[in-house]
Order: structure tokens, then sequence, then C-alpha cells
């Protein structure tokens, strides 16, 4: 049987914690808009600041709908979703708004100074939880964990290397009216990829242009 909560139960929040991957749902305001669900993993990119807050790190891809969401006008709903796939059966929902803290902004760089940021992180989604919701997972199967895929690290790894050449080389910075990337460097990927959702929502606003050079404090 359902329950629902106006925070993260504290009985919980080491089963939170303990949780290989979740799952990120959000859909812009119009009803022709495509609802977008998100797999995340990667250790250590969740983080519980408190009962009614949460945010995660969030990696580069090709898609960019969480971030076109939260930002929409009037929008910024966000529903954060586990499950447990071995132990006692459970899946809770965390429902919110969020807010995107993109790389090279104050806020981001608080979160995730070089020393603790991974390779091909772009932004930080910071949720502010109004309700929660647990259910039974009785028809979740079990899976047994093997390990987290290194192969986003690593292709990450190279694109930033090729932005760190490129800043080391050229002694010239990013202008916001024209960047100026590496080719073949991460923040090239983001432009290509990361400034419009599917639906043509704005989404990326600065990280391409930032005077920061994408690095990382150590090996993940």
């Amino acid at each position: 049987m359902g329950k629902f909560y106006d925070s993260i139960p504290p009985n919980l929040i080491k089963w939170v914690e303990a949780q290989q991957m979740f799952w990120v749902a959000s859909a812009p305001l119009g009803g022709e808009g495509h609802v977008n669900v998100s797999p995340k993993g990667l250790k250590g990119t969740l983080h519980i600041a408190n009962e009614n807050q949460v945010w995660y790190e969030d990696m580069s891809g090709s898609g960019s709908e969480t971030m076109a969401h939260l930002r929409e006008p009037g929008n910024g709903r966000i529903t954060i979703m586990f499950c447990a796939f071995d132990g006692a059966p459970r899946i809770m929902r965390l429902f919110g708004h969020g807010l995107v803290l993109e790389f090279g902004t104050l806020g981001y760089d608080e979160l995730l100074p070089p020393d603790v940021r991974h390779p091909g992180s772009r932004c930080a989604v910071v949720v502010d939880i109004h309700k929660v919701g647990t259910s039974c997972g009785f028809g979740v199967p079990q899976y047994a964990f093997l390990a987290h895929r290194p192969t986003l690290y690593n292709w990450c790894a190279q694109l930033e290397a090729a932005d760190q050449a490129h800043d080391a080389t050229s002694g010239v910075t990013a202008s916001p009216s024209e960047p100026q990337v590496a080719e073949k460097g991460l923040k090239a990927y983001w432009i290509k990829e990361n400034l419009k959702s599917i639906d043509g929502l704005p989404a990326m606003e600065g990280a391409h242009t930032s005077r920061t050079t994408p690095t990382i404090g150590g090996p993940c």
C-alpha cells in the first residue's frame, strides 16, 4: 500500500544513498511536448542535502530535456524515482521543483569544485521536495549489481583533454557572442547537442561559453 510523506523519512535516507541508480522524470508544460524519463547512475553523483532537498551531478549526454523543462517559465516540475533491485522490495518517488546550476557558475562551483567534479559534469540539479511517495515494489525483479560502467567518464575525459589543450595553447578565452572552443572538446559537444530540448525549448545557457576550462582534481 502506498504511503505519502512531506519529506524523506529519516529511516529511509540510508536506503536512498545505497541505491546504485535512479530515474528522473520531467515534461514541458505544453500538452504536445514529450515527457522525458532518464536513468541516472554513477556512484557519488547523488547527494541528500536534507530531508527536503537532494541534488545530483548531471553528466553530459545527447539530450538536455531535464535542463530545458526545469528552466521553462512556470514549470520546474521534476520527479526522482528509486527502486530496490535487491533486499526488501521498495519504490520511492521524490516530487519537487528543480533548479539548474550550470558548469562555470558560482553555484555549481560551490557544490562541485574541481577536486570532486567528475569528467563530463555539465550541471548540478537541485531539487526541493514537497512530497515523497513510497510503494511496495513487488513487481520489480531482483538483479545483482556488478559495476558502474567507466565508458562515459573515459569518453568525457578525452573531450575535456581537448578543451584543456586548446585553452593552454590558444590563450583565447570564450566569448558569449562568439564562443571559441576546441573542435573536438566537451564544450563543442554541448553546443552541438545541449542547447535545446527535442521540443525546441532552451536548455543549456552558459556552460559552453564559460571562461572555465573543464578539469577534475584527480582520477575517478
